[in-house]
């Protein structure tokens, strides 16, 4: 991605969420691992891996606090004000992709959430668009066992065929704008973009994710981030380093279906 004569590549990054569960008197989005808030160590991320522009989408009554979080970012960056539900945020950020990059036809999605993405992550969610896929998202083998609760009861449902789904992930623009209007006028609700793009009838190509890759939700993710952070700051290597073998061992997983 790094290459100045590949395709450009703009990413949205959603960053409105209220972080109930996390807790705190800050949004969730501008919770602290290591002295840095989520949201810069997202945007930081993006650029490292190459992206030309950032489209953070905000909750708009407290837009000062994050103009002020990101106001030494020395890059093409944008802040819009999300909508009620995510996808309605998503929405406001493509419409804003065009005015800030205009003529991309990649855009990635991120959640602020997950701001310790390995470099190769990105790279490979963005090469599988590059080589034609509509969609492509991170994923992660599920590891532990897993029940279907209801009625009184359970049963256990088999993990092998199960992947863990994580961001970024990665689109052909045209064709996501066209999605997240067809369930917007549908009146649809998905979880992901994902979700919207194969609404439309688009196929979704998985890649190898990162369990480096957690979603900040509760307090308990945040020590575990902490410690990611340490470990990678006594080790000396890199995050696109460890991503390479870590891949490896998930696509060993994939192959045994551990």
């Amino acid at each position: 991605m790094n290459d100045p004569d590949s395709e450009p590549v703009a990413a949205i990054v959603v960053a409105a969420g209220s972080g109930l569960r996390l807790g705190g008197t800050v949004p969730k989005a501008l919770r602290e691992i290591a002295g840095e808030s989520l949201l810069r160590r997202s945007v930081e991320l993006l650029i490292g891996a190459g992206v030309r522009a950032v489209v953070v989408v905000i909750p708009g009554h407290q837009r000062s606090q994050f103009e002020r979080a990101l106001r030494d970012v020395e890059f093409p960056l944008s802040l819009v004000d999300g909508g009620a539900e995510r996808q309605d945020s998503v929405r406001a950020g493509l419409a804003e992709v065009e005015s800030l990059l205009p003529g991309t036809d990649i855009v990635l999605v991120h959640d602020a959430a997950r701001p310790l993405v390995p470099l190769s992550v990105v790279r490979a969610v963005t090469d599988a668009v590059s080589a034609g896929a509509v969609a492509a998202i991170p994923v992660i083998p599920i590891v532990d066992s897993i029940r279907l609760a209801g009625g009184g009861t359970s049963i256990v449902v088999d993990r092998t065929p199960l992947r863990a789904v994580q961001t970024p992930q990665g689109f052909r623009r045209r064709e996501l704008v066209a999605a997240h209007e067809l369930v917007h006028n549908g009146g649809l609700h998905v979880t992901d973009d994902a979700a919207a793009c194969e609404a439309a009838g688009h196929d979704v190509v998985l890649v190898a994710g990162s369990r480096e890759s957690l979603k900040i939700t509760e307090a308990f993710d945040l020590l575990l981030a902490e410690a990611i952070v340490a470990s990678r700051e006594r080790s000396g290597e890199n995050s696109l380093e460890r991503s390479t073998a870590e891949r490896s061992d998930v696509e060993k997983e994939e192959r045994h279906g551990a």
